[in-house]
């Protein structure tokens, strides 16, 4: 190969890199925020009571022109993503960075822990919506099909949900593609309206939005809750960053879904204002020639199922990061592809959704209904992640008090704005996303709480490390290698003292093994574990682990040789702890709560298995502790 050869090689590999990613990123990260031009403008004009004048259809264009560009645009894609915890987002990762700037903030902490709550129940009403909102499309071309819609949405929704155990390796490779047309058949469509009545553009200007919304009363309030649907995939955004990074994201949504959005909903309400959409019609199909509506609705059917893969891969990901991070039970994770990190399965978290998501279909029927529940979480969640960023502009960043304020002050008002809009919507099924969302709040605080009062608990119950040492040293050794699983490396854990107590003597080898999760996605191997040898053959062993990576202790103790502590598998015995919470008689901590984390610890995937541990090496010690 020749120099010049060699150069263009170089020059032009990163290019195909970077393109692989941003076709990657259509596929993963617009599912959501691509399939919205389905419902949010229909919904939009069913919240403001039929309304489709022109000057009503014009408002609401502009609103949804300038939701995009503030809260997606701007906040998000252009501040937000600048928030990244070593690459990672979300508003879990969010939440971490800022806890590591000071310690343990319990306020931080319930805010990450409420926002990752509220997503997970708006998460069960994304499929349901935007696959009833897609084959809904065939009441167009097919009027006599209606009755077959919900059945074919159940069916498809029941599909998707059974193949997650699969994995989504080779189905993702397609997705990207897929969505790519997606957005190029929705720009192209949408410019067929807009030729139709150019005069919608005037729409960019923002004074018809803010027309709208002041002089229409409580109508132009209400019609914030629909516009809002536009911007619902804005936090996924966010979420998805560490899978492509912060600039395919960027570029993509700048160079293709933004100005391709803006035109679909401008090409539709181009309609609207023509008088062309009947008062039941979906102005997103009637956009499309009669002659390719049924293709349209195939291809949508098959974005609105990207849409809830992502959504559904997405809390597989948040589950793993609030195990890691200490805020739900330990569960069973699958990882379904050995090329990409990010492909797990997680089973409970898969049937529990799509439990949800089909009851929420089967009730609400129809995504007309659906809509008056979608929306509240997220909004919620982006006052949530507003409320953190000014935080992160004034510790992470160092901004200045009075701009952190403007900033910050500036996404709180607009993201109250949408809250209190979608408030309204809490009868009509927004009390849906709330309920799931207080449920796990209460779950994962309850979690979290317990296991730091157990802990704070059997740390009572024990005493300073290197005190036992000297107190054991003469007493009897047994052949062989106890490796003990401990939160604390300083103190003795409460199953050596029971092993002692019981047993009278003391293997030829302890060490004291610790796993740590750290406020930052990844670990790197070479910073993976900390030896100490603690004389007396006595050891400890702290292994590091990111928030977004599976511990794994033979592997870690296969490291320890390196260290001068090799291991032997047959010759090492685990011991680990399982005990039984019960509430004292004026406990803090709640005989409710106290009860509810009992069954949650009791079904908690057992740490031999979470931490991959040969089960035929392990010994359980348990025991009962009052808090």
């Amino acid at each position: 190969m020749t120099a010049a050869a060699r150069g263009t090689e170089q020059a032009t590999a990163p290019r195909r890199d970077f393109a692989a990613l941003a076709v990657g990123a259509l596929g993963v990260v617009y599912g959501d925020i691509g399939t919205s031009p389905l419902y949010t403008l229909k919904t939009a004009v069913q919240w403001a009571g039929g309304d489709a004048t022109p000057a009503a259809a014009l408002g609401m264009l502009s609103l949804i022109v300038w939701t995009l560009l503030v809260t997606t645009s701007f906040k998000y894609v252009a501040i937000v993503m600048r928030a990244d915890n070593d690459g990672e987002g979300g508003i879990l990762a969010l939440m971490s960075l800022l806890g590591i700037k000071h310690g343990e903030r319990p306020a931080v902490i319930a805010i990450g822990i409420l926002g990752a709550a509220l997503l997970y129940g708006d998460g069960a009403i994304t499929p349901a919506i935007s696959v009833l909102s897609a084959l809904e499309g065939l009441n167009t071309p097919l009027p006599g099909f209606a009755s077959y819609v919900l059945p074919l949405s159940v069916a498809v929704l029941v599909a998707v949900f059974s193949l997650q155990p699969q994995g989504t390796a080779r189905i993702g490779r397609l997705f990207g593609p897929i969505m790519l047309l997606w957005f190029v058949t929705i720009g192209v469509l949408g410019l067929t309206g807009i030729a139709r009545h150019p005069a919608v553009l005037a729409a960019l200007d923002p004074r018809y939005g803010l027309d709208y919304l002041f002089g229409h009363g409580l109508t132009g309030f209400l019609v914030l809750g629909g516009v809002f649907l536009c911007a619902t995939g804005a936090e996924a955004l966010y979420a998805d960053m560490g899978h492509f990074g912060p600039q395919p994201i960027r570029i993509t949504w700048y160079g293709l879904v933004l100005p391709t959005l803006l035109m679909n909903y401008a090409g539709q309400v181009a309609l609207v204002v023509d008088g062309e959409v009947a008062a039941d019609a979906n102005p997103f199909f009637v956009l499309c020639p009669a002659a390719l509506q049924l293709p349209l609705v195939g291809l949508a059917t098959a974005a609105t199922i990207i849409a809830s893969q992502a959504i559904i891969s997405g809390t597989f990901s948040m589950t793993r990061q609030a195990i890691q991070l200490g805020l739900c039970p330990r569960l069973h994770i699958t990882q379904t592809s050995s090329e990409g990190y990010g492909q797990i399965y997680v089973g409970f978290v898969n049937w529990t959704l799509m439990a949800l998501t089909l009851g929420l279909a089967v009730s609400f029927r129809s995504s007309d209904n659906l809509a008056a529940a979608f929306g509240i979480a997220v909004a919620l969640t982006m006052l949530l992640t507003s409320l953190l960023m000014f935080l992160a502009m004034r510790e992470v960043w160092g901004w200045s008090l009075p701009v952190s304020i403007f900033a910050a002050g500036l996404f709180v008002i607009v993201d109250l704005s949408f809250v209190a809009a979608n408030m309204m919507k809490v009868l009509e099924g927004g009390w849906v996303p709330l309920a799931v969302g207080a449920a796990l709040f209460f779950a994962m605080s309850t979690w979290r709480d317990g296991v730091v009062a157990l802990a704070k608990k059997l740390e009572r119950d024990t005493m300073p490390l290197r005190e036992f040492i000297a107190g054991v040293h003469a007493k009897a050794r047994v052949a062989g290698t106890a490796v003990y699983m401990t939160s604390r490396v300083d103190v003795v854990p409460v199953p050596l003292l029971h092993n002692l107590k019981h047993n009278k003597v003391l293997h030829q080898r302890i060490v004291l093994l610790r796993v740590v999760t750290d406020h930052i996605p990844r670990v790197q191997p070479d910073n993976r574990i900390e030896v100490v040898h603690l004389g007396d053959d006595f050891h400890s062993v702290v292994a590091h682990y990111g928030f977004m990576q599976q511990p794994n202790v033979p592997r870690v103790l296969e490291r320890c040789s390196t260290h001068d502590l090799p291991f032997n598998m047959m010759d090492t015995s685990f011991f680990v702890g399982r005990v039984r919470m019960v509430p004292e008689r004026r406990s803090r901590f709640g005989a409710v709560r106290c009860k509810f984390f009992e069954i949650m610890h009791r079904n908690a995937l057992p740490a031999t298995e979470f931490f991959r541990i040969p089960p035929n090496r392990v010994i359980e010690l348990g025991g009962q502790v009052e808090v």
